[in-house]
């Protein structure tokens, strides 16, 4: 490839609108072209990298089994109806009328799509375990697209579904996957990367996975034990709380005025946010009449995705105007607001001394002992952990980092088979509904992690095994004819070997060594009227930024050795 044919231009300046490094890369370098928030179109050099990241997916889907199929984007509403997520799922997903008035939406996924694939094409067990997969083109209305290609609206997604007869054969096909994962994240070039326990969310099933690259700029919170194998998404954490301990004094309620945040009330009676009762309320999606009031201790947060699987359905924190709640003044203490669920933290079991609303303006109540003046409730965990609360493994202290969610993988039991109906028949003659697993990668969102984790402060650095090129094939001076010349005859030389990026411009030195590191291709390949005079040419590794002298006429068996070092290193 020609650099002066290649569509798209390097630029100098940084993007507006983004602090995400990968992403102002990206852009700056000619890959990417924003169509709309959240939308992108991928320039060649993006399409090549995504390709061969799909090629690594695919041979490790084929690996384990996964026979590749293609399934619609867009599909009826009825099949959603009968999984019972047509209605569940929120504005995300994008319904829409046909010319014929038939309700239709567009796939976020494809649990429904690939049960009625199977459904009558699978109908005896001696043909399980099997798994499907596709790489195919899904939206989500997502609502708040950030930092690229990290949280998009429309996106290219590997799924993969298992089918199964037996819960153990189920969970070992489970495992070869995560196996799977592990090597395609090692073979795209990811480094730091983890697998947690993940929060079964919209998918259902019991047991879920989430694959992790850590990094500052992850929305996503991950606790870890830095001295044993516990790993778990903020979703579905867990601690052993370390309860602090108040004087157990008697009722009495205290005037506070305007004070309504834990900080302020902190502030006017002189103690710390864990002394308090901090009141939390949620609204149930689709319901109108009914309040959800978590009480929680107020230095912890409350966990919506533990407090939904409580409640059973989506939760949103709610307005609490013309309720009757007087907002910072809500107590556990004689709270009678009719159609109110009211549940409590354990991080609040056993407590005395503590402080909470009074229900009126203007009031707080201190002394509230919880054995003494709530004998009767019941705990349950709902708050998310906090940074340096003790493992419920080994009892070390937890850390917590940021991550982008790379991968996912659920065990989805009978969820879908049975609500749709999917049958096949046992040796006996029954009828069983196939246990079912599914397997996910985002594959822009696998492009921009790396982009994210490899580049250095001058641009990309793509691993070998996704460069867009392995080459850049960099001459200086081209309007010396000598130059041209032997930089035509190289250029052609290169290609029969290798993937090349030839940049063929008659432009400074300057402007050609930054948009190569800009670009992030591994090897950099310069000659000069200098070098050539010496019958030389300079090889750069981008990633380190080693220089190597070498011979022209030795230069194509450097390359060859120097890129089948990289891929095995890639290859474990």
């Amino acid at each position: 490839m020609r650099i002066s044919k290649l569509v798209g231009e390097r630029l100098k300046d940084s993007a507006s609108g983004t602090n995400v490094k990968s992403h102002n890369f990206l852009l700056r370098a000619g890959y990417l072209k924003q169509v709309c928030n959240g939308i992108y179109s991928l320039l060649p050099p993006a399409q090549l990298v995504n390709l061969k990241i799909q090629n690594i997916i695919r041979e490790e889907m084929n690996k384990v089994g996964g026979q590749e199929v293609l399934m619609p984007v867009v599909m009826p509403k009825e099949m959603w109806e009968k999984s019972g997520r047509y209605y569940s799922i929120g504005e995300e997903m994008v319904r829409f009328k046909d010319r014929n008035d038939h309700d239709m939406l567009l796939g976020m996924t494809h649990e429904e799509a690939t049960v009625q694939l199977c459904t009558n094409t699978i109908k005896s067990y001696d043909q399980l375990p099997f798994m499907v997969y596709q790489i195919q083109t899904k939206f989500r209305d997502e609502a708040r697209p950030r930092a690229g290609l990290i949280r998009v609206k429309e996106f290219t997604m590997k799924d993969a579904y298992s089918f199964h007869y037996d819960k153990e054969e189920m969970k070992k096909y489970y495992q070869r996957v995560y196996d799977s994962y592990n090597r395609i994240f090692k073979r795209i070039g990811m480094k730091n990367f983890i697998a947690v326990k993940s929060d079964t969310g919209m998918m259902g099933g019991e047991i879920a996975h989430e694959f992790m690259l850590l990094t500052d700029i992850g929305e996503d919170s991950i606790v870890i034990c830095p001295h044993c194998d516990y790993k778990a998404n903020m979703e579905v954490a867990t601690s052993i709380d370390t309860k602090p301990s108040f004087e157990d004094i008697d009722l009495k309620e205290v005037f506070t005025g305007d004070a309504k945040t834990i900080e302020e009330v902190c502030s006017l009676l002189n103690i710390k946010p864990n002394q308090t009762i901090k009141a939390v309320c949620y609204a149930i999606v689709g319901d109108d009449k009914n309040t959800v009031v978590v009480f929680v201790r107020g230095d912890k947060e409350v966990n919506e995705a533990k407090l939904k699987k409580i409640v059973g359905k989506e939760v949103a924190t709610k307005d609490l105007t013309e309720t009757g709640f007087v907002k910072g003044n809500i107590g556990c203490l004689n709270l009678n607001i009719p159609n109110t669920r009211i549940i409590f933290d354990s991080s609040l079991k056993d407590l005395c001394g503590m402080v909470t609303g009074t229900n009126k303006e203007g009031y707080h109540t201190i002394g509230v002992n919880l054995k003494r003046d709530l004998p009767n409730i019941d705990f349950v965990d709902v708050s998310k952990v906090n940074e340096g609360d003790v493992c419920p493994i080994c009892g070390a202290k937890l850390t917590i980092k940021r991550g982008i969610e790379i991968g996912n993988i659920f065990q989805l039991g009978t969820k879908y088979t049975k609500s749709m109906e999917m049958t096949v028949t046992m040796p006996d003659g029954s009828l069983m509904n196939p246990l079912m697993s599914c397997y996910g990668i985002g594959v822009g969102r696998a492009l921009a992690s790396v982009a994210e984790e490899s580049a250095d402060d001058k641009g990309l650095v793509w691993p070998m095994s996704i460069a867009p090129w392995q080459i850049y094939f960099c001459p200086l001076r081209m309007d010396d004819e000598n130059v041209k010349e032997i930089a035509e005859e190289i250029y052609k030389s290169l290609l029969k070997k290798f993937e090349v990026i030839y940049d063929d411009r008659n432009v400074s030195a300057g402007i050609k060594l930054t948009d190569s590191e800009l670009m992030g291709v591994p090897i950099r390949v310069v000659i000069s009227p200098r070098s050539l005079q010496n019958k030389q040419a300079e090889i750069t590794i981008r990633k380190s930024s080693e220089k190597i002298m070498v011979e022209l006429k030795d230069l194509n068996e450097k390359l060859k050795d120097l890129i089948s070092q990289e891929m095995e290193e890639l290859n474990g």
